[in-house]
């Protein structure tokens, strides 16, 4: 095997592997063979060698493992942040020197900004606070975002930080504190992503795209012109050699396999910056999708966080045991567990309910809102109270304090068809 695909073989290994893992939990490839390998990998494989090891060692061994495991990916630690610094900088050691010479100086300027800003937008991310509630600043949280009587109720509480859970919010079991808007623990980061850092990470996977992108592309085109100065009839697709006629791939490989040991430089010390060059190609569709799926989240106004929540949603919905009905906007609050003003233009309509038994909640049941009890079995029927369209989803990600800065204002009803008009789709998509 040559070198061209045991680079390629674990590059695409070590993508697959984390796109399974990021991905199959995910509602839309639930009936998929993504969410079949996911299973099989974090579900029955652990099971099997806990079985196994239980009948040979008692579980001594798969419990050590677990317990490294769980420290590895659920502790906070620095391990895989370091390990995602290492990458970003040695993979840059080893493409610089061979491609930097080859430049020119627009190339090197773009270049320059390319590379540095994965750096800062991962220094904001992980040194950022995301969005930690405490005493000082509970109240200020509380009026962030209204209960939408769905996914956040008013009267829960932390039962570590013992303070009113505000809507949106979440405790992160890692960092051990509540965070606002909470999307995810992220491990590359050794921090939550939340309201404060939402925006920088979002940047930092946008220029780590960018880099990766940039980076395997520059190569392939240092070494497509070295490659085409020594065999004049190649060309990077097969089919385009030999003035259109085309070329055996074999042949054609061996070709690339040859640009790759040169680098572009026609001196044979060109490797490194070929292993690198397609190391980025293979990674690079990996982190356009986590950007696309997270810049997803914010056109349909939910989290990662939130997403999940829809989807246990959906599996009671599927059971015929979700129900919902209106609920009075201009209701008198409960002070003791709930704001009397958010910053947010709108205010919960619906109250979604799960029943054990299947029918609709009794009359005497402690619910709020009023009328008759509807049966829900599809997302799309069911109202996103923090979905106000693209520009507002990301206005509130960016430019929060700019955000509907009086409480009281109320939205335009233009505004508030159209986000009543799209929301549905967005909660169903999500």
């Amino acid at each position: 095997m040559g070198i061209i695909a045991k680079i390629a073989l674990f590059a695409l290994g070590i993508s697959f592997f984390i796109f399974v893992t990021f991905f199959g939990r995910l509602p839309a490839l639930r009936r998929t063979p993504i969410a079949w390998l996911h299973r099989l990998i974090w579900v029955h494989l652990p099971n099997g060698a806990v079985s196994l090891d239980d009948r040979l060692t008692g579980q001594r061994v798969t419990t050590s493992c677990a317990r490294f495991f769980n420290y590895m990916m659920y502790g906070r630690h620095p391990t895989v942040l370091i390990f995602f610094l290492t990458l970003l900088i040695g993979g840059e050691y080893l493409y610089l020197p061979t491609a930097w010479p080859q430049l020119t100086q627009l190339t090197k300027t773009t270049g320059t900004i390319a590379i540095l800003l994965p750096y800062l937008f991962l220094y904001l991310s992980a040194f950022s606070d995301p969005g930690t509630i405490s005493s000082h600043n509970h109240a200020r949280e509380m009026a962030r975002y209204p209960y939408d009587f769905s996914l956040f109720h008013p009267g829960a509480e932390c039962s570590t930080c013992r303070l009113l859970k505000p809507a949106r919010s979440k405790h992160c079991s890692v960092c051990r504190r509540c965070v606002a808007r909470a999307d995810h623990h992220c491990i590359f980061i050794n921090s939550c992503v939340g309201a404060g850092n939402h925006h920088w990470f979002i940047l930092l996977l946008l220029s780590t795209a960018v880099l990766t992108l940039y980076g395997g592309v520059l190569g392939v085109r240092l070494m497509t012109a070295q490659m085409r100065r020594r065999f004049p009839y190649w060309a990077l697709l097969p089919w385009r050699a030999n003035n259109g006629a085309g070329m055996d791939v074999t042949d054609w490989l061996v070709v690339w396999s040859w640009g790759m040991q040169d680098g572009g430089r026609g001196t044979g010390s060109g490797v490194a910056m070929g292993a690198v060059t397609l190391l980025a190609l293979m990674t690079s569709p990996l982190v356009w999708a986590l950007l696309a799926y997270h810049l997803w989240l914010v056109y349909c106004g939910t989290t990662t966080n939130e997403a999940m929540k829809w989807s246990d949603w959906q599996a009671e919905m599927d059971e015929g045991l979700a129900f919902k009905r209106r609920l009075d906007g201009g209701r008198a609050k409960d002070l003791r567990v709930e704001p009397a003003w958010t910053r947010w233009p709108v205010e919960a309509e619906q109250v979604l309910v799960r029943s054990d038994d299947g029918k609709p909640p009794a009359r005497e049941a402690n619910y709020p809102g009023f009328g008759e009890w509807q049966a829900v079995w599809r997302l799309r029927d069911v109202e996103n109270l923090y979905d106000l369209g693209i520009w507002d989803n990301l206005k509130d990600i960016f430019l929060p304090g700019f955000m509907f800065k009086d409480p009281y204002l109320p939205v335009p009803e233009g505004r508030l068809r159209h986000k009543k008009k799209r929301r549905a789709r967005k909660i169903y998509l999500a």
